[in-house]
């Protein structure tokens, strides 16, 4: 199950995830709007196990402490942009944004690692080009996406450990070999629509069809 809420500024999609058999979820990329968060939380009668970022930059990160406190859940995120985020370079980069930082996260992810819910779970996709630590979530035909791949598009990647040749590869290599009607659920309201499949992406999008 998926409810998808639109948080910020920046048109964030935060995600909420969960069994349907025993009402534990995850939240994906909590940034900011934290009390709307917990509200569909409590009115859908979830008790939420894991916070999980697709990638540290602060507009989906910077919901991450006070979903914590609010929960007792446990922070993930790739190992790599957990340790980038945390340097003062990276911690700067929410101050400019006007955001706040996300701690530490509790539990660190590599490629291919599950994160259980329930009788559910999503697999952590390493797809870095965005950020070095960049990663999609893949369960049940469901691929939450980031800013790795966007409706019609793909994240931007001219910030600090960006590079478009590797996400492009990371599309390539990670995303292209999953089922035609995997349902994309991208990282920010960007797109002619809030989801698409990646079967549609395959045909519309132009990075797919001039680069992949």
């Amino acid at each position: 199950m998926v409810k998808q809420i639109k948080v910020g500024f920046m048109d964030v999609f935060c995600y909420i995830v969960w069994c349907e058999e025993t009402h534990r979820g995850v939240i994906i990329d909590p940034g900011v709007d934290e009390e709307r968060i917990i509200d569909t939380v409590r009115s859908l009668g979830l008790t939420i196990e894991s916070v999980v970022n697709t990638h540290g930059h602060p507009d989906h990160t910077c919901g991450n402490r006070k979903i914590r406190e609010f929960t007792g859940a446990k922070i993930y995120m790739h190992a790599l942009d957990d340790q980038f985020f945390n340097t003062d370079e990276g911690k700067s980069m929410a101050r400019q944004m006007g955001l706040a930082p996300s701690p530490p996260a509790d539990v660190l992810l590599h490629d291919g690692d599950a994160i259980h819910f329930g009788r559910q779970k999503l697999i952590a996709l390493h797809t870095p080009g965005h950020t070095p630590g960049g990663i999609c979530l893949y369960g049940e035909n469901n691929l939450f996406t980031g800013d790795t791949l966007f409706v019609g598009a793909i994240g931007r990647t001219d910030l600090p450990g960006g590079s478009l040749e590797i996400l492009l590869q990371s599309i390539k290599e990670k995303i292209l070999c999953l089922p035609d009607n995997t349902i994309i659920w991208p990282g920010h309201n960007y797109g002619s629509s809030p989801t698409s499949t990646l079967g549609l992406e395959k045909i519309h999008n132009p990075y797919i069809t001039d680069f992949c």
